[in-house]
């Protein structure tokens, strides 16, 4: 009898950020690396992170930190061309990490979703 292999941890994440995206009819499929930090709260963490899934105003992916509903976030990739905040709309819990989905605070110019 064939046994599957276990699906690959990259494989696993995109699944439950991808079941969140399913929320978000405009969602597309991105691959953008980038740095992730709480703001405005005394518990502050930061790690890296990648875009999933986009819309013209929210994002899609998954963090080890416990994101929760109106936190608000930074998020910033590595040659600066995305520099902004979001507010957090969507999480789905999934044993250690968090799908998140977060809306932009302000109108991005140059972001690559466009409406």
């Amino acid at each position: 009898m064939a046994r599957e292999a276990p699906a690959p941890i990259q494989a696993r994440r995109e699944n439950y950020v991808a079941k969140l995206a399913s929320f978000f009819a405009a969602a597309t499929p991105v691959r953008i690396p980038v740095r992730l930090t709480r703001l405005g709260t005394g518990d502050v963490f930061s790690e890296s992170t990648v875009i999933e899934f986009a819309t013209p105003r929210e994002v899609l992916f998954a963090c080890a930190a416990p994101l929760e509903f109106a936190d608000r976030i930074h998020l910033k990739n590595s040659d600066g061309s995305l520099d902004v905040e979001a507010t957090v709309v969507a999480v789905q819990y999934h044993e250690e990490k968090t799908a998140v989905a977060a809306r932009f605070t302000r109108d991005v110019a140059n972001w690559i979703v466009k409406p």
